[in-house]
């Protein structure tokens, strides 16, 4: 049986958000955001999970999310980094024990709303493909502009995915590409999700997978009240 592993992000500062507390642990419907993510993962086949956080909120996330809320299988809370590449790395660097994982799921804990049909599409994407990512197709038009920021070309929207988390790897592949970008500092240029990371230093093609519109990212305050919407219609 293979062992899956999962490593959830809640690193960031979230200065769109407005907010002085970090956007990860805002409150919706009466929980910090994390724990949406985190309880996804705790029901799911995921035999162990990895919180990557700010090194002042780890006490924190221990105490009043991991312990608070009974997740059994965070094994870490662990520090992250100045950029997301540090975190994920500091994430998978956690997971490389005695017991390390077969495929590795790495998820924004920004992202509340993630099913567990979403994750097994994740597990089952890893292990037939090595590397893949959840993503939903485009539903707008999309504009390339020009430096002086008009329309220079209009991309055909078929093609077009939105891309979200999880995204999904064999663990051997996806940490010897984090270990290469790490010490090899011209390919952290650009580097915006995890994906990139495996296109960029091993060129292993990665699978497009069904994500799920209601699978967004909590950014903005917008955000947060389109999460309230979407939670209000998953409890009805």
């Amino acid at each position: 049986m293979s062992r899956i592993g999962a490593v959830v992000l809640a690193a960031g500062q979230g200065k769109r958000m407005q907010s002085k507390v970090a956007k990860q642990f805002l409150e919706l419907d009466g929980r910090p955001l994390i724990t949406y993510a985190l309880e996804a993962f705790e029901k799911s086949r995921v035999d162990e999970i990895i919180l990557v956080t700010g090194a002042d909120e780890i006490t924190y996330c221990e105490e009043a999310i991991v312990k608070a809320f009974g997740f059994s299988k965070v094994k870490a809370v662990v520090a992250g980094g100045k950029e997301r590449y540090h975190s994920v790395y500091e994430g998978l660097k956690a997971l490389d024990g005695e017991e390390k994982p077969d495929y590795v799921l790495i998820h924004d804990g920004a992202r509340p709303l993630i099913s567990n049909a979403v994750i097994e599409r994740a597990v089952e994407g890893a292990v037939k493909y090595q590397a893949c990512v959840a993503g939903m197709p485009v539903k707008d038009t999309i504009k390339v502009s020009d430096e002086n920021g008009f329309a220079a070309g209009t991309p055909d929207r078929s093609r077009l995915w939105q891309i979200q988390t999880p995204q999904a790897f064999g663990y051997p592949l996806i940490y010897k590409a984090y270990e290469t970008i790490m010490s090899q500092p011209e390919y952290q240029e650009k580097i915006t999700d995890d994906a990139m990371v495996v296109e960029t230093v091993t060129k292993h093609p990665v699978k497009l997978i069904e994500g799920d519109y209601r699978n967004i990212k909590v950014t903005t305050p917008e955000d947060l009240t389109a999460a309230r919407a979407f939670l209000s219609e998953v409890h009805r």
